[in-house]
């Protein structure tokens, strides 16, 4: 593999901006979920039992526990976090410094502060993704504020490799764990018909989708399980083009996730991870700069032809194998490709028993390659102590990049029984110590097709005198039968989500539900604002609802008509069943079951802290209380592109403006040379000054080279080297 350079500053500046987007879209929802009058307040788990602050970060890793010291509630204190790290990534997204080990370090732990008190809100897949890959950035970001450089370091190549390791179990199990969970829909290639319309919140494109054809839609599923499934084992190609190849086929696939469906940040994390397929040349591809490379001999020639043909061959036994394992063939009749599903569930047990273990020994081999040539990188530093000391940064990271792959194979091999139960003994304590902090995690997103019969949906309804009843809206969750799906990734409204999955089943799995219908009864606003940002566009804004209700409905896309125009509405629904009994304060039941969930606060009021960090914290909520999240975050995330755009093009203008001048000064002393009618003797002086002026542009160029550290990587210096030679 290339030199990956500009793949791994690229992977630090989009998890900078992945962090950004997730502190600010859980900012927002803070008083809502974990607010002291919150859904779930914070300050519930966190039992302040007069035990050392050792003992209490022990139990429970989160620096919440500081908020008392502080003189701040837990409220107050999760805000403050939730702004500090917010403010940490889009330092870390506008100044190249500051995508730092340090920084990503205090991000990661900011994070799980928040992770670790949020209970249901909090506990999605793609939430454990981030603190794993945030914790992965403390092993391959720099260490800048420290040792004040940006260099490229010998043991880079080791700790990037664990990207590619984490996106593969990613992927990988992404694809087995639907096959293994033998939903039929999965089995049958039907699982798209379905998907559209019935994911947590679609986008307006997700129904244009849903129109498709069968025959599209089962090719689609077909092509999802060999980019998940077969494609990831690329990511070890020795053969470049090969593992450029993976990586165009799983942006496309994250691509079409983005367009189809809202799930906030975790495409882009996916995309993110992606990037460590690339290297430098290709980096240097899109920008439309030229590469330099060895001139190759009759051997690289032919060397090149055998790689060609090798990648040639790979592709082939791809394709062939997808046409026998789904037996794809043309359908004249449909006009179009018919499949199915040519192997049975045996068949695909015995290949993952097949592919478990020798799919570690790949991962093996190729984290071995990259500490060998490493280590050979560290040998051939010049100098004895940058040979020492390049020597033992690569000993301590390329054994935190050992224990890190060891530990990943726990989680990695759920999937398969018998794998994980051959791993050695060591390696299970190792992962129960750091399980608990999401350093390594286990995946598997779609296991199971829902809403098959129809998209169970659960409506609120309030009502004033419990006769005349009025549907309560949400902002974003499918309700509205005319209500255009909305389009909000990457923020993550977590309400909307849990409805989702609260109507999957009954009330009583999901507690929250009581209380959320509790809040509404009472008019407390820090929820209201969870439904709707504007609480003008709230039916009760003025007065809280006497009593509510809720019941289950099933939601189906419509359907275009016949002459091809689009319909009026988006969704057409039909009545389930009752979700949640009418309820008002002081019902028995609903006093039953917040007893039962310890859902009601006995404790008496808090009073607000005053301290000069609160009032700053609850100025900075005023400031964007009824602001929309998902408007919040593109508002940041387009002023910081435009930001590092912005100098970006500033450094290029510099770098252009350089040579020019230099060009225009030899022109005016070759015009003054002619013009004079020049002697010998005045072509010597003539030399000399050209001579000076070489020596000052390779001043200005040394000077530049300082200036902009790894931003001229060597291939840079040679091409400046060549055209100085040949000026001279």
């Amino acid at each position: 593999m290339g030199e990956i350079v500009l793949p791994r500053r690229m992977f630090l500046w989009c998890m900078a901006v992945i962090y950004l987007t997730a502190f600010v879209s859980l900012y927002v929802q803070i008083p809502g979920l974990y607010g002291n009058e919150g859904l779930l307040p914070a300050r519930w788990q966190l039992r302040y039992s007069g035990k050392p602050l050792v003992e209490q970060l022990l139990s429970s890793p989160t620096l919440l526990w500081l908020g008392p010291r502080l003189g701040l509630d837990t409220h107050t204190a999760m805000e403050l976090l939730c702004l500090i790290g917010a403010a940490l990534s889009l330092a870390a997204t506008l100044v190249e410094a500051f995508r730092d080990s340090v920084v990503f370090f205090c991000l990661w732990v900011l994070y799980l502060s928040m992770y670790e008190v949020g209970q249901v809100f909090l506990y999605f897949q793609w939430d454990n993704l981030l603190l794993e890959t945030g914790f992965l950035c403390i092993l391959v970001a720099p260490l800048t504020l420290i040792r004040g450089s940006r260099g490229v370091r010998e043991h880079d190549r080791v700790t990037f490799w664990l990207i590619r390791w984490l996106l593969f179990r990613l992927m990988f199990a992404s694809g087995v764990v639907k096959l293994t969970s033998r939903c039929p829909t999965w089995w049958g290639l039907t699982a798209l018909t379905y998907h559209y319309e019935t994911q947590c919140i679609p986008t307006p494109l997700a129904w244009f989708a849903h129109q498709l054809p069968v025959w599209w839609q089962k090719l689609s599923v077909v092509g999802a399980f060999v980019i998940e499934i077969a494609v990831p084992f690329l990511f070890f190609s020795p053969l470049r083009r090969l593992r450029l190849g993976a990586f165009y086929l799983q942006v496309l696939l994250q691509v079409l996730i983005i367009l189809s469906g809202n799930y906030n940040f975790f495409n882009l994390l996916t995309v993110t991870l992606c990037l460590s397929l690339l290297d430098d040349r290709h980096v240097y591809f899109w920008l439309r700069k030229a590469y330099k490379t060895d001139n190759g001999n009759d051997d690289s020639k032919l060397w090149s032809w055998l790689c060609y043909l090798l990648e040639l061959v790979v592709w082939a036994l791809v394709i062939v194998g997808t046409v026998i394992s789904f037996d794809l063939q043309l359908d004249t009749v449909k006009k179009g490709i018919s499949s199915r599903t040519a192997f049975t569930y045996h068949q695909f047990n015995l290949f993952l028993k097949t592919v478990t273990i020798p799919s570690i020994w790949i991962g093996v081999l190729s984290l071995t390659w990259e500490m060998v040539t490493s280590l050979f990188r560290c040998a051939c530093v010049s100098g004895f102590f940058k040979r020492f000391w390049g020597t033992v940064q690569w000993t301590v990271f390329a054994g935190a990049a050992a224990s890190m792959f060891a530990v990943s194979l726990v989680p990695f091999t759920f999937i398969e029984y018998d794998s994980n139960s051959r791993l050695w003994p060591g390696v299970r304590q190792a992962y129960e110590m750091v399980d608990r902090y999401q350093v390594v995690n286990s995946y598997g997103l779609f296991r199971r097709m829902t809403g098959v019969g129809g998209r169970p949906e659960v409506v609120i309804e309030g009502s004033s005198d419990g006769v005349t009843w009025t549907e309560i809206e949400f902002m974003y969750k499918p309700g509205n039968l005319s209500a255009s799906p909305p389009m909000l990734t990457p923020h993550q409204p977590r309400l909307d989500w849990q409805m989702w999955f609260a109507a999957l089943g009954p009330n009583t799995q999901s507690p929250w539900f009581t209380s959320l219908m509790y809040r509404l009864l009472q008019g407390k606003r820090d929820v209201i604002e969870l439904i709707q940002s504007d609480v003008s566009q709230y039916p009760f804004h003025q007065q809280p609802p006497a009593y509510l209700r809720a019941h289950r409905y099933r939601y189906w896309f419509t359907e275009s008509k016949a002459d091809g125009s689009f319909p009026e509405r988006w969704w057409r629904r039909v009545y389930d069943e009752e979700f949640y009994p009418i309820v008002h304060l002081g019902n028995s039941f609903l006093e039953g079951m917040l007893n039962q969930y310890g859902l009601k606060d006995k404790s008496p009021p808090r009073r607000l802290s005053n301290t000069t960090v609160a009032q700053a914290v609850r100025w900075v909520r005023s400031q964007v209380r009824g602001v929309p999240a998902h408007t919040l975050i593109w508002t940041l995330i387009a002023c910081s592109a435009t930001f590092c755009l912005v100098q970006g093009l500033r450094h290029k203008n510099k770098d252009v403006e350089k040579p020019s001048d230099a060009h225009k000064a030899t022109a005016t002393d070759r015009t003054e040379n002619a013009a004079d009618g020049s002697s010998s003797d005045h072509h010597e002086k003539s030399d000399e000054q050209q001579a000076d002026e070489e020596d000052d542009k390779e001043a200005d160029s040394e000077d530049e080279v300082e200036e902009e550290g790894e931003e001229e990587n060597e291939v840079d210096e040679e091409d400046e080297d060549e055209e100085r030679i040949e000026k001279r």
